[in-house]
C-alpha cells in the first residue's frame, strides 16, 4: 500500500513508538506510486509504475543517534526496526549537532494532492507521449521525452507528541525536438501538482518552433549583451542563489552573502528594488509541504524583498548557537514576483539582444561571489529591432545571479517552472565568454 491516509499512517507511527524504550524515538513513514513514460527517436523505450513504502526509525540516549530503514510493517519487523535503532545509537559516538526531537507543532494548509494526478494510468501517459509525438513526425522532426507522474504521502510522529502527515502529487513532462540534420533543437518543460494543467501538445509546439527556428545557426563575438532569459534559464542562476542563502556557510565566510571581517549582509539592499523572492507551502501554483523533514513548519518566508536580504535559512543547530539567527527551514519552492508583460513583448522592447531558451552544466566557479559558468542551449536566437532576426551558436556564460539582479531592464509574467514559479527576465551586460559547438 504506497497511499495512506492519515489515519492509516497514524495507526502506524504509534504502533512503532509503543516499543520505545530509548530517550527519544522519531519515526519517518513515506509512500509513493510513481509512473513514467519516456521516449527517444519519436518511439517510445521504456514505461512502467514503481511503489514503494519505507519507514525510518531514529532513536536517541542523549546525543548517541541511530537509524534503521525498514519496508515491512507487521508489528514483528516495527518492533526489530526500533531495537535495531536503539541498538545502534548505544554504539554511536555522540553527536553534538543533535538538537533533540520536537514537541507538538502546527502547520499551516497546503492543497498538495490532486487526484486527477493520482488517477494518471498508462492510457494517459500514451496519449500524452503522442500529443507529443503527432506533431513532431509530420513535421519530420525528432522527439525525446519523458512523462513523470507521482502521487504520494510523507508523515512522521515522535516520542515528544509531534504528528505531521502531507499527501502530494506530481506530473512532470519535457521534451527535446531537433531537426533531423541536427542542427536545430528546441526544448520545453512543464510541471504541475494538477496534471489536469498539462498540455504536452502545447508544450511540444514550443519545442518544434525553437528547433525549426534554431537551424543554420550563426556564429557571433561573445561578450557582454542584453539578454532576455526565459524561465527555464532564471530557474538556473536564481534557485542555487536563494538556496545558498545559509546562516552557517555565511557565518563561516563561505558564503556571497559573508562581510569581510565578519558578520552577514542580511538587511542590505544587494539587488535591484524590483527583485522580491519568498516562499509560501500555501502558494496556489507551487504549493509544497508545510513542514520540513525533521518536523519544523515552514512559514511564508520572504528572502529577498525590494533587493534587500531579509532572511537566511538556519539550522536549529545553529540558531541555537548564534543569537542573531533563528531557525528557519531550508527554502521550498521559490516565488518571484514578475511584470505584466508576455515573453513577446519583452522581446518587442528590445533594439538589440539575445534571447535564451535555457541554461544547463551550471558549475560554481566562485561560492563567495556566486559566480557561475555554464552554457546555453536548446535555441539561442538574436533579437533586433523588436523581433527575432536569427539564430546564434550557443555560449559558454560566466556570470553571477547577484550581478545579474542588478543589471534588471525588465521582468515579465511568473509562470510554473521546475516547481518554482519564476519571471522571464531582461538583463543588459549578461557575460558571454566563448562559443559551443554544441546545439
Amino acid at each position: 500500500m504506497s497511499q495512506m491516509t492519515q489515519d492509516e499512517a497514524r495507526a502506524v507511527l504509534e504502533k512503532v513508538l509503543s516499543f520505545k524504550k530509548c530517550d527519544g524515538l522519531e519515526a519517518n513513514l513515506n509512500g509513493d506510486r510513481t509512473g513514467n513514460l519516456r521516449y527517444a527517436r519519436n518511439s517510445v523505450t521504456t514505461a512502467g509504475v514503481v511503489e514503494d513504502l519505507s519507514l525510518v526509525v531514529q532513536a536517541n540516549y542523549g546525543k548517541k543517534v541511530g537509524t534503521t530503514t525498514i519496508n515491512e510493517l507487521d508489528d514483528a519487523s516495527l518492533e526489530k526496526a526500533v531495537r535495531a535503532a536503539e541498538s545502534i545509537a548505544q554504539l554511536a559516538p555522540e553527536d553534538p549537532e543533535f538538537m533533540g526531537v520536537l514537541g507538538p507543532q502546527k502547520y499551516s494548509s497546503a492543497t498538495t494532492f490532486f487526484d486527477s494526478t493520482a488517477g494518471i494510468d498508462g492510457a494517459y501517459r500514451a496519449s500524452a507521449a503522442a500529443a507529443s509525438l503527432e506533431p513532431c513526425r509530420k513535421k519530420k522532426l525528432v522527439a525525446a521525452g519523458y512523462l513523470e507522474d507521482r502521487a504520494g504521502f510523507s508523515a512522521m510522529m515522535n516520542s515528544a507528541g509531534l504528528f505531521a502527515y502531507q499527501a502530494s502529487t506530481r506530473a512532470e513532462f519535457s521534451v527535446t525536438v531537433r531537426t533531423e540534420d541536427g542542427t536545430g533543437s528546441g526544448y520545453a518543460t512543464r510541471d504541475y501538482n494538477d496534471v489536469a494543467k498539462l498540455d504536452t501538445s502545447a508544450a511540444s509546439q514550443i519545442a518544434i518552433d525553437k528547433a525549426l527556428g534554431s537551424r543554420e545557426a550563426k556564429a557571433i563575438e561573445p561578450g557582454k549583451y542584453t539578454v532576455i532569459l526565459e524561465p527555464a534559464a532564471v530557474s538556473g542562476l536564481v534557485g542555487p542563489m536563494i538556496r545558498n542563502m545559509n546562516a552557517r556557510s555565511t557565518d563561516e565566510g563561505r558564503s556571497f552573502l559573508s562581510k569581510q571581517g565578519g558578520g552577514s549582509r542580511r538587511g542590505e539592499k544587494l539587488l535591484d528594488e524590483r527583485v522580491t523572492i519568498f516562499s509560501d507551502p500555501a502558494h496556489p501554483e507551487v504549493p509544497y509541504s508545510p513542514w520540513s523533514g525533521d518536523g519544523q513548519p515552514r512559514p511564508k518566508t520572504t528572502w529577498i524583498k525590494n533587493g534587500v536580504v531579509e532572511n537566511l535559512y538556519c539550522s536549529r543547530f545553529w540558531a541555537s548557537t548564534h543569537d542573531e539567527w533563528e531557525s528557519i527551514p531550508f527554502p521550498g519552492s521559490l516565488v518571484m514576483k514578475g511584470g505584466d508583460e508576455s515573453l513577446a513583448q519583452l522581446i518587442a522592447g528590445t533594439k538589440k539582444g539575445i534571447l535564451v531558451t535555457r541554461l544547463w552544466y551550471i558549475r560554481t566557479v566562485d561560492p563567495q561571489t556566486l559566480l557561475y559558468t555554464g552554457l546555453t542551449r536548446d535555441g539561442t536566437f538574436f533579437i533586433e529591432n523588436g523581433k527575432i532576426a536569427f539564430p546564434v551558436k550557443n555560449f559558454r556564460f560566466n556570470e553571477s545571479p547577484v550581478i545579474m539582479l542588478n543589471n534588471l531592464e525588465a521582468m515579465g509574467k511568473s509562470e510554473r517552472i521546475e516547481g518554482d514559479y519564476l519571471p522571464p527576465l531582461k538583463v543588459r551586460d549578461f557575460t558571454f565568454t566563448s562559443l559551443s559547438d554544441a546545439v
